[in-house]
């Protein structure tokens, strides 16, 4: 840009480069890291973003062949994965993705609960945190309905089922999200303006509200050792080890796509019901409870343990303060994680 162009430009558009460069220095190169955040461990707070990001790209890209109709779904996802250049590796990156998503959100909200990373006075990011994780399985249950073969009707239909013994508002989620009293068109086409464009909105604007908290607030440092432990800068290391694990998940999703590509089924039929349904892996736990439960009496149980995990902070400090010396939040931690693995291995193992 030449000297008149530029000083054109600046004319209309008023800007203090040096003063926007050292704003953003500030905030994203000298952001001061506690240093046990150099343990690649303590590291998986970027994993989700940058997975996000491959499947916001990937998933733009498969819009352009995905036709949301129940005559045509079903062999639009085919084409894609047989027809189409790199379908079958752009789709199974958008798959791997969003499992991996799932995943390294269930790590980073593990290191968080058992470093009490949500203590006062980020109560509400970890709040935040149970939001975005809510939409992304919510997100992920959208995706795999939309391939409309026989697994992703009935897992719908099922899944939608248990909507209606929400208390009070179930009927009305349930009519919304289905359009009609059964799963239909209008609940494809609902699944797929959901998945492309409500909810990646909404953990778009999520995940800026954590990054804003966690600016605001800095991150957490090992408890115990506020005062002791000592920073580092954001630029460069840990900038680094964000390009790393970017480089190495893109990587490890390709091989994982070409070893284990994305599969079709049979497709969608409402007149014969599958003998064994079974929703994704992340659902196994949800899935498996339910079968020991009555239906109502297991959505009350699950609708508890979400509220209570979604206020976990406020309720992990009432228990300090009656207990002090009891670690609480190691035995809670230590037991969902147990009784989530049974669950979840034994619904594996049952089939």
């Amino acid at each position: 840009m030449n000297e008149k162009m530029k000083e054109w430009f600046m004319k209309r558009v008023p800007f203090n480069q040096e003063k926007a460069s050292k704003v953003m220095s500030k905030i994203f190169l000298e952001e001061p890291i506690p240093k046990h955040m150099k343990n690649w461990y303590y590291a998986l707070g970027a994993t989700p973003l940058i997975l996000f990001g491959f499947m916001v790209v990937t998933g733009i890209l498969l819009t352009f062949y995905y036709i949301p109709s129940p005559n045509k779904a079903y062999n639009s996802v085919r084409y894609i994965t047989e027809e189409v250049s790199m379908g079958y590796w752009i789709r199974g990156i958008h798959r791997w993705a969003s499992n991996l998503m799932v995943i390294a959100i269930i790590l980073h909200m593990v290191r968080v609960f058992f470093t009490r990373g949500y203590r006062k006075p980020r109560e509400l990011n970890w709040i935040v945190g149970i939001l975005m994780f809510a939409v992304t399985l919510t997100l992920c249950f959208t995706g795999y309905s939309m391939v409309y073969n026989q697994l992703s009707y009935w897992a719908a239909t099922v899944g939608t089922n248990m909507i209606k013994e929400i208390p009070i508002v179930g009927t009305t989620i349930l009519d919304f999200l289905r359009g009609g009293q059964e799963v239909s068109s209008n609940t494809l086409t609902r699944f797929f303006n959901l998945h492309i464009g409500f909810l990646p909105t909404l953990l778009f604007i999520l995940i800026i509200i954590h990054i804003v908290f966690i600016r605001m607030h800095g991150v957490s440092k090992l408890e115990g050792k506020e005062d002791d432990e000592e920073t580092y800068s954001f630029y460069p290391e840990h900038f680094y080890h964000t390009i790393i694990v970017a480089l190495f998940l893109i990587t490890f999703i390709s091989a994982l796509t070409i070893v284990l590509p994305p599969g079709l089924g049979e497709p969608a039929n409402p007149n014969i019901t599958p003998a064994h349904i079974k929703p994704e892996w992340y659902f196994f736990a949800v899935y498996s409870i339910l079968k020991f439960v009555p239906l109502k009496i297991g959505v009350f149980l699950i609708l508890a343990l979400v509220i209570a995990a979604t206020f976990w902070p406020f309720i992990d400090d009432m228990l300090r303060k009656k207990w002090p010396k009891i670690k609480i939040h190691y035995l809670v931690g230590s037991l969902t994680i147990i009784l989530f693995l049974f669950f979840t291995v034994y619904e594996i193992l049952v089939h």
